[in-house]
């Protein structure tokens, strides 16, 4: 964790047109979530929607060891060079925390491969997030569930990929279950989905929800024990002949 650069990005429109997320939220979902993971020591920059570039330049990118990524009401005013530019990050090797209605940003979706749809409901009603991977790192310090008295329902089916790992699996008192907390790895880079955090219920002022972001965060920035993939052209380990006319490249 020493060092470790977040980026918390954010499309910051429904805190500028709704009183009522302001009021939750009065530095904006972006501002909330850098606070908590600078508390927990992390280096922290924020970028959103109306940032030059969305705030994600090459140089930003460069820079950053995992992307928070908060999107709702603006999916398609994101630049498709910007979202693929994130797209190639991760595949190089950034970590990357998909947070809540952000299922549906074209990062989410193109590295995903689906259409990552679901059910939803707004009711403010109680969720249940169970642990269903105790010993995974994102679930460290976390008892076996966290209770939220207000949240959006979101159901299944989840059109993603099967987990790598399932760490959370929520239930909500409407009666439906969902899966929250999904842990995927893309080229050299980590992914995790993680459901709560609608605009109107202030999920990301709770410790517990804050502690699984720490966790994430630290689980998925890049470190120098993990194994990493190259390709390209390359030379051989034995001695051969590698002159062949026959090639076209």
């Amino acid at each position: 964790m020493p060092d470790t650069r977040v980026t918390v990005w954010n499309e910051f429109v429904h805190e500028q047109e709704s009183e009522t997320v302001a009021d939750i939220y009065p530095d904006g979902i972006h501002g909330a979530i850098a606070d908590a993971l600078e508390e927990r020591g992390f280096d922290t920059e924020t970028a959103t929607l109306q940032d030059p570039e969305h705030g994600l330049t090459e140089d930003v990118l460069d820079a950053t060891d995992v992307l928070t990524w908060w999107g709702h009401a603006a999916h398609d005013e994101v630049d498709d060079e910007i979202a693929e530019r994130v797209v190639e990050a991760v595949r190089d090797g950034m970590g990357l925390i998909v947070l809540h209605s952000a299922h549906f940003s074209k990062v989410f979706k193109r590295l995903m491969g689906t259409s990552c749809s679901l059910k939803w409901r707004e009711a403010a009603e109680r969720e249940r997030l169970w642990v269903i991977e105790p010993s995974h790192p994102i679930a460290d310090g976390v008892d076996d569930c966290i209770e939220l008295d207000e949240a959006e329902m979101y159901g299944e089916r989840f059109d993603v990929p099967q987990p790598e790992t399932l760490v959370f699996n929520s239930w909500f008192e409407g009666g439906e279950v969902f899966r929250s907390g999904c842990a995927y790895r893309r080229g050299n880079g980590r992914i995790f989905y993680f459901r709560p955090g609608h605009e109107t219920y202030p999920v990301y002022h709770n410790e517990e929800i804050q502690d699984v972001l720490a966790n994430a965060a630290e689980w998925a920035a890049p470190s120098d024990d993990r194994a990493t993939s190259s390709g390209g052209n390359t030379e051989p380990r034995e001695d051969i002949d590698t002159s062949d006319e026959r090639t076209v490249h």
